[in-house]
């Protein structure tokens, strides 16, 4: 394993190679949809699948620092793609957020184009229309099946969704937005952080009393396991819902969910996917809960002061440096993935130990801030 030895060098070092090995997979990926990597080539997806942002977000991340023009085209013919996907409606859910945060606001933000602002309207607006007035939550899921019933469920990975609520709410100066995105957070508060800082995965409301009916394992291990991306969910979100509205609550809930992630973190910094699992369970890694969680103990960081900053900022540094060092597939030709070792859902056996899109994405952007870059696309 390699140790990371406290120069900023390897920061400005893994920007390059982030650029570089972008530059040469997107000749192929193009405009297309990346989720994960089967056989060092990402496998893509249809416009509607929940990751359709990350891989357009990656190109403006890249964009906004290097001007190259045919990362902007590429990622201006993802989010014209994505319009489809709202004229179909039948195929959207809670991930609204994720798709045109990163598409939409990321291109409204770095160049002002007034048919993003609109696009992300129309998106924060359908995913306002998620919410469960009686039980204080942003549903998650339509029916996967005919006949399955799952208009009581929320997700904690919706934490990230909510900073598109909040930004449709600072452009349009209508508090509306805001406060469905401070109600789901305070249900998170209540029903989802754990005291000891660990994350439920899925909560089931009745949807016509809004009362807690239980709790779902989802993709951990079990229902009173420690998935570790859920928790990166929770510790990023709870961190960016705090960066939107000052509320301590928010701060103390990301502070104990970064305490527990890393105090449970291996010896080479990165978690698998699951912090609690027995021992006849493979404890594969997930570097894409890493990346994210980076990100959010880097905002963290900014958030407070003195020695406490000090403890999150090393710990993202950590993170992100045990990953370029030791995940990193830089100058593998055969692998399109920037990091390895990602699980995206272990109990259904989908795309275990890969590269995931996600990853890559939340990966670049802790780096991108390590070397200075403060503008957040949520």
């Amino acid at each position: 394993m390699t140790e990371w030895t406290g120069q900023a060098d390897w920061a400005r070092e893994a920007w390059g190679s982030i650029v570089n090995k972008v530059a040469r997979t997107s000749k192929r990926i193009g405009d297309g949809f990346p989720h994960a990597s089967v056989n060092g080539q990402y496998k893509l997806e249809p416009a509607s699948w929940w990751t359709a942002g990350f891989w357009p977000g990656l190109l403006w991340l890249i964009y906004r620092d290097t001007k190259d023009e045919s990362l902007r085209l590429l990622a201006e013919s993802c989010e014209r793609q994505l319009d489809q996907v709202i004229m179909d409606y039948y195929k959207l859910d809670h991930d609204i957020g994720f798709m045109w945060t990163l598409t939409s606001v990321a291109r409204y933000k770095l160049l002002g184009a007034d048919d993003s602002k609109r696009r992300a309207l129309l998106a924060a607006n359908l995913l306002a229309a998620r919410f469960n007035v009686q039980g204080g939550y942003i549903r998650a899921w339509n029916p996967w099946r005919e006949g399955e019933r799952n208009e009581g469920w929320a997700i904690i990975d919706c934490m990230m969704n909510l900073p598109l609520l909040h930004w449709a709410a600072k452009t349009t100066g209508d508090p509306r937005y805001k406060h469905i995105a401070v109600r789901h957070a305070d249900t998170v508060l209540e029903h989802f952080i754990r005291p000891d800082g660990s994350v439920n995965h899925i909560v089931i409301f009745d949807p016509e009393t809004g009362e807690k009916v239980g709790v779902n394992g989802g993709q951990g291990y079990a229902p009173e396991s420690a998935w570790s991306r859920g928790t990166a969910w929770a510790l990023y979100g709870m961190s960016l819902s705090h960066m939107h509205t000052g509320s301590e609550a928010y701060l103390n809930a990301a502070k104990r969910v970064a305490h527990f992630f890393i105090a449970n973190l291996p010896e080479d910094h990165v978690p698998h996917w699951d912090f609690r699992l027995p021992e006849d369970v493979p404890a594969y890694r997930d570097s894409s809960a890493g990346a994210c969680a980076a990100c959010g103990l880097l905002l963290l960081a900014d958030q407070v002061g003195g020695r406490e900053a000090a403890l999150y900022r090393r710990a993202g540094e950590n993170i992100l440096h045990s990953l370029y060092a030791n995940y990193g597939a830089w100058e593998t030709e055969a692998e399109e993935g920037l990091i390895l070792h990602g699980t995206s859902h272990f109990p259904e056996q989908k795309n275990i130990d890969v590269p995931l899109i996600y990853g890559d994405y939340y990966f670049a952007e802790g780096i991108a801030r390590l070397n200075g870059s403060r503008e957040l696309f949520w």
